[in-house]
């Protein structure tokens, strides 16, 4: 009964960790495009978005 419990938290871990660094990828992806569409744009006012 004890390995089938240590399994199952390692599966429970190993799905968590796997949806978080899959919401992470889609979250940096956003942001890249979000900061390549202000790079492309000129803007008359305050550059924030070039680093």
């Amino acid at each position: 009964m004890l390995p089938l419990l240590f399994f199952l938290i390692l599966v429970a871990l190993l799905f968590g960790a796997g949806a978080a660094l899959h919401a992470l990828w889609w979250v940096a992806i956003i942001a890249l495009a979000v900061w390549v569409v202000g790079f492309l744009i000129p803007s008359g006012g305050s550059r924030w978005y070039r680093w």
